[in-house]
């Protein structure tokens, strides 16, 4: 991991506002993802990095990621040869 930065939220009008380290190496009027997770926690990156980090995020599933399938629930027959739409 990398150096450990610290900021601060504010009120900035009617919104939240965070005041990030130039460090970050950020460039005003950069576009970001943010990411909240149900921990409370946030990621962000850069908008052009978002295939690289699905990418990696991709490669950090373990081996046995979903090896007894996707659990799939078994489906009713449906009858194709009416018009009328059917509730499933």
């Amino acid at each position: 991991m990398g150096e450990e930065y610290r900021a601060r939220i504010f009120k900035s009008g009617n919104s939240l506002a965070l005041r990030l380290p130039k460090a970050l190496g950020l460039a005003e009027g950069e576009e970001v993802v943010l990411l909240p997770h149900e921990d409370g926690s946030i990621s962000f990156w850069k908008e052009d990095q978002a295939r690289q980090v699905f990418l990696a995020l991709y490669g950090s599933m373990s081996t046995d990621f979903m090896q007894d399938g996707r659990g799939d629930t078994e489906q009713a027959d449906r009858d194709w040869t009416s018009g009328a739409p059917q509730a499933a």
